[in-house]
């Protein structure tokens, strides 16, 4: 986001937001000792802000490490939970483990929610948890969010869901709070990148992460894909006003060098620019519409 998320908020979009505060925060107070499902986006960020305002010491935030975690993601959420001041617990996950995630199917993530829940849960008589929660908001539901099907089985809660909020209101919300990530690109896992079908392996996901890593370096721009598709071929995603560079002969020489480096065989560039979510273009239709995500029905 490039301008203030409060600023350009209408005075009766102010009034709606107190509103939606209030009720995340007595929610939050109901639900008594909260384990927040924590990946230091400011969805989750807020969700860890508002249970450690509602709940206090019986709030925890609760952070998945594994293979898939984008670098400094880890450092990020450690930073934020001690800035909130909420109690903060790191979990190794095993999703790589599980053959069900490790081909990689449409519905890949859900098997690495189902791992995260089943390690809480395991745990919430240890950790003195009533209720697990997570950052999911409205505008979730309206897409292909396979996890939301693992949080259903697991009676995960999503407050933001439940007191009416969607993005631009988090984000408003955040910045109210003062909390840095107000304005933060979504950063989802590493897996997310690499084609439906492709195996998810440490090596790949790992050779992602180096790839994104240098070009951020490189171009100065934080929101940025690298599409690991079949056969070692690289797809950046870029935003349109970054196209440019990366034809600049400096700077194509340098990635294409770097990335076959990394292993990649080929590189090309998306001219249709960044979006997020673009491997899911790839989704058959009934595979939508039985998630719920074509209607905007939860998963």
């Amino acid at each position: 986001m490039t301008s203030s998320a409060l600023s350009s908020m209408t005075a009766d979009e102010i009034v709606d937001l107190d509103a939606k505060e209030a009720r995340l925060l007595a929610m939050l107070r109901d639900f008594g000792r909260v384990a927040v499902a924590f990946s230091a986006g400011v969805d989750s960020t807020v969700v860890a802000a508002a249970a450690f305002r509602a709940c206090g010491d019986k709030a925890i935030a609760v952070t998945a490490i594994s293979p898939s975690l984008p670098s400094g993601e880890q450092a990020a959420a450690e930073s934020l939970a001690q800035q909130i001041g909420i109690p903060h617990k790191l979990l190794m996950t095993d999703e790589f483990s599980d053959p069900n995630y490790v081909r990689n199917p449409f519905n890949r993530c859900y098997f690495c929610k189902s791992e995260l829940y089943r390690q809480v849960a395991a745990r919430a008589s240890e950790w003195n948890v009533d209720v697990v929660v997570n950052g999911a908001n409205l505008d979730d539901l309206g897409d292909y969010r396979p996890g939301l099907q693992a949080a259903n089985e697991f009676r995960v809660a999503s407050p933001l869901v439940e007191a009416g909020f969607r993005k631009t209101d988090v984000r408003a919300l955040a910045q109210r709070w003062g909390l840095p990530v107000w304005d933060k690109p979504a950063s989802p896992c590493l897996s997310s990148r690499l084609a439906y079908g492709l195996e998810v392996t440490p090596e790949r996901v790992g050779r992602v992460d180096a790839a994104e890593v240098f070009l951020r370096n490189l171009l100065h721009c934080n929101e940025l894909r690298v599409r690991h598709e079949f056969h070692d071929l690289a797809r950046i995603e870029v935003p349109l006003e970054s196209l440019g560079r990366l034809v600049d002969a400096n700077i194509r020489v340098a990635v294409v060098e770097q990335f076959r480096k990394l292993g990649f065989k080929a590189v090309t560039i998306d001219l249709q620019g960044f979006r997020s979510g673009s491997l899911n273009q790839v989704v058959p239709l009934t595979t939508l519409l039985a998630s719920g995500a074509d209607s905007g029905k939860p998963q």
